[in-house]
């Protein structure tokens, strides 16, 4: 019986040492398999990682064009404002020039008119006056010696006469002249003729002669005719309307 058992037992252990070898055998085959599979894993792994990378290399970019795209629109936008402000600018500038300008020629027109309203009141201030004293006016105001006198004397001389009356070899005037002097002999004198035209011929002629009894007989008539060969043409001004005026009153015609 005891022998029994001891061969029981041994087969038992036999048979657990057979079984022992055929679950190593078969951890062995396992791991010969696993490698393959934490191979593919491995690269799995190395996939999700590229394919992570490649995602934020993607993000990146583009985060990085939306970026610049964002700063090109901003820059675009800030050219675009910068140049409506200036043509703004130039269109205000443009408008002030062109308002200047306009407030120029108003002022310049006004100017003009105001001119032409004060020459027109002139004119209507001096239409009650003849022509003939307002000339002799305006000539005493622009060639009288003395300017403060008294009182102007108008002389007319008819062509023919002697300059110097009191010399019979005196040379005689070629045309009507008129003779204007005050009441003084400093007061001076003015003689000459008009044209018609805004101009006149000055005469130089003395408002008194001295006596020519001690000179050459041939010395008169050569001064005078030298006086009529050297008359001056004159352009008559306008002259100031009240200075005009005050001449007026205080002329006598003769």
């Amino acid at each position: 019986m005891k022998k029994l058992k001891k061969i029981f037992y041994c087969n038992v252990a036999l048979l657990l040492l057979v079984l022992l070898l055929v679950g190593c055998a078969g951890g062995k085959n396992e791991e010969a398999k696993n490698p393959s599979d934490n191979d593919s894993a491995s690269q799995s792994e190395e996939n999700n990682d590229e394919t992570e990378d490649n995602n934020q290399i993607g993000k990146d970019e583009s985060e990085s064009t939306t970026g610049s795209k964002e700063a090109i629109t901003k820059n675009s936008n800030e050219n675009s404002s910068k140049e409506a402000k200036e043509a703004k600018e130039a269109k205000d500038s443009n408008e002030n020039s062109s308002k200047e300008s306009s407030t120029d020629e108003s002022n310049e027109n006004s100017s003009e008119k105001g001119e032409t309203k004060e020459k027109d009141q002139e004119d209507n201030a001096l239409s009650k006056y003849p022509s003939e004293k307002i000339e002799y006016a305006r000539v005493w105001l622009q060639l009288g010696p003395n300017q403060e006198i008294d009182e102007l004397n108008v002389r007319h001389i008819s062509a023919g006469e002697p300059i110097n009356p009191n010399d019979d070899t005196s040379a005689s005037y070629p045309e009507d002249v008129i003779q204007l002097a005050g009441s003084r002999l400093v007061d001076g004198s003015v003689t000459y003729s008009g044209n018609g035209d805004g101009t006149i011929n000055v005469y130089n002629v003395p408002l008194r002669w001295d006596s020519s009894a001690d000179v050459n007989k041939n010395f008169m008539q050569k001064y005078t005719k030298n006086i009529i060969e050297n008359k001056k043409l004159v352009h008559v001004d306008p002259g100031v309307e009240e200075k005009i005026i005050k001449l007026i009153d205080i002329m006598n015609i003769h």
